[in-house]
């Protein structure tokens, strides 16, 4: 099912996709850490500001490669079923900040300590690097919608066609460029998949005009 070389390609290729909002005063916003390269070939492409959100997968306790939800870093959730019926509240308030305290490590280290750019009555592209489930996407559509952002857009190079059309019902625009049968991982998508790194991360964004943090310690 490989479709892109890597991520630099997928961001091409989707960066055509979107020439409709070429020199519009787009926002890019990347969710760390595998959109970050996708985003920075669409912003290069579309002439647009580029940034990163910090939105976060909310992990089942003994199954941390899955998920029920997701957090922005504005505090808005996404739950994908009613937490009670999941587990005790003092399970779901441990998970909860767990995540709050890695999206406060990725704000400081990823973007220096600097708040998100101004939203509001902006046209917003949401860049990931496929959509699996799709809760860390939209966890990062509501707080687009709670900051007032003009428009919002999903941009990514693969999703599943049915979670695509999900959160086609909750933005203004989506594009999506395959929606394979059989879709289960963003990683069949890709010929060379690997953990991005806080440093590449960083890289990336000092090259979009970012500067980078010299103290930041890098993880994966």
């Amino acid at each position: 099912m490989t479709m892109f070389i890597d991520r630099a390609d997928a961001g091409r290729k989707l960066a055509v996709a979107l020439e409709k909002y070429r020199d519009r005063n787009a926002l890019i916003l990347a969710i760390p850490k595998g959109g970050v390269q996708v985003g920075y070939e669409i912003a290069a492409h579309l002439h647009a500001e580029f940034s990163i959100v910090i939105t976060r997968k909310l992990p089942f306790p003994d199954i941390p490669e899955s998920g029920f939800g997701a957090i922005a870093e504005d505090g808005s959730l996404f739950l994908a079923e009613p937490v009670e019926s999941i587990f005790p509240q003092d399970v779901f308030d441990v998970i909860v900040q767990q995540q709050r305290d890695e999206i406060l490590r990725r704000i400081r280290v990823l973007r220096k300590g600097k708040p998100l750019p101004e939203l509001r009555d902006r046209t917003v592209i949401l860049v990931d690097d496929g959509i699996a489930v799709g809760s860390t996407m939209r966890a990062s559509i509501r707080i687009c919608r709670n900051q007032r952002a003009k428009t919002v857009v999903v941009a990514a190079p693969v999703s599943s066609r049915t979670v695509k059309n999900q959160i086609a019902a909750e933005v203004d625009d989506i594009i999506v460029l395959e929606t394979p049968p059989g879709f289960r991982a963003v990683a069949d998508a890709y010929r060379n998949w690997y953990d991005v790194s806080d440093e590449e991360t960083i890289q990336i964004l000092n090259q979009a005009g970012q500067p980078q943090d010299p103290q930041a310690k890098w993880s994966s």
